[in-house]
C-alpha cells in the first residue's frame, strides 16, 4: 500500500468512526438482542452479520427460521431482500477501477460484499471530492470505511445479544430501524441533482399509494414503479431540451 493509499484508508476509517458507526452500532445492538430472543448462538449472530451484512436480510433470516421455513425458501427470501444492492454495486464498482486495473476479480467480489446502504451512500458522495480522485485512494478509503462499519456492527451485535435483559422489545425494534432511517436522511440530504430529487419524489409518492392498497409490496413498487417513472420523466425533459 502506498503512502497515499494508507492516508486514504485512515481517512475512511476515521470518518466511519463518527455517526455512521454509531448509527450502525445502535441498529445492530437491537439486532443482537432480537437474535438472543430467537435463540441464536453468538457465532451464528456474527456469521449472519458478516455473510449477509444487511440488517433487513438478517431480520428476514431470523423470521423465516422462527417460522420453520424450508432452507431453500429462506435463502431465496434473504437473497431477494438484498436485490437492492445489485444496482448499488453496479454504480459503485466502476468508480473504483479502470480498464488497466491490476486487481483481480476476487478482490472486487470481496469489495462488493462490503457494499451496504451506509457505505454506498457515503462512498458515492465522497468519491466526488478532490482528495479521492485517484482510483487507489478511492479503493483504500472504501475498504477502511467499510471495515470500521462492519466491525462496529459485529461488536454491537454481540453486546446486544449479551444484554438481552436490558432492552425492552420496543427498544430492540426501534434500534433496528435506525440504520434505514439514517440512510434515508443521508440520501435526502445528498439529493442535489434534478434526477435524484425526481427519483425520491416519485418513489415516495408510489410508496404512499401502494401502502394503502398493498403494504407488502409498497417498498418494491416504490423502487420499480417510482424509479421507472423518474427515468421516463427525466428522459422526456431531456428530449424537450
Amino acid at each position: 500500500m502506498t503512502v497515499d493509499g494508507r492516508r486514504a484508508f485512515g481517512t475512511g476509517a476515521r470518518e466511519a468512526l463518527g455517526v455512521p458507526a454509531a448509527v450502525l452500532g445502535a441498529g445492530f445492538l437491537g439486532y443482537g438482542s432480537l437474535a438472543a430472543d430467537a435463540g441464536y448462538p453468538v457465532w451464528l449472530t456474527l456469521a449472519a452479520t458478516f455473510a449477509i451484512w444487511a440488517l433487513p436480510g438478517q431480520l428476514v433470516l431470523m423470521e423465516m427460521q422462527a417460522g420453520g421455513a424450508a432452507v431453500l425458501a429462506t435463502v431465496l427470501a434473504v437473497s431477494l431482500s438484498a436485490a437492492r444492492f445489485f444496482p448499488m454495486t453496479l454504480t459503485l464498482m466502476p468508480l473504483m477501477r479502470d480498464g488497466s486495473s491490476k486487481r483481480r476479480l476476487w478482490q472486487f467480489l470481496l469489495a462488493a460484499q462490503l457494499v451496504s446502504m451506509t457505505t454506498w451512500a457515503v462512498a458515492i458522495r465522497r468519491f466526488e471530492d478532490r482528495d479521492l480522485e485517484d482510483l487507489e485512494a478511492r479503493w483504500q478509503y472504501f475498504i477502511g470505511f467499510s471495515a470500521v462499519c462492519i466491525g462496529a456492527a459485529a461488536v454491537c451485535a454481540v453486546i446486544g445479544q449479551l444484554l438481552i435483559g436490558a432492552l425492552p422489545p420496543l427498544a430492540r425494534f426501534g434500534l433496528a430501524l435506525l440504520t434505514p432511517l439514517y440512510f434515508f436522511v443521508t440520501l435526502v440530504g445528498e439529493a442535489r441533482s434534478k434526477a435524484s430529487i425526481t427519483a425520491l419524489v416519485c418513489g415516495a409518492a408510489v410508496a404512499l399509494l401502494l401502502h394503502a392498497v398493498a403494504p407488502g409490496w409498497s417498498l418494491l413498487g416504490a423502487g420499480f414503479i417510482g424509479g421507472t417513472a423518474a427515468y421516463l420523466l427525466q428522459r422526456a425533459h431531456a428530449n424537450r431540451h
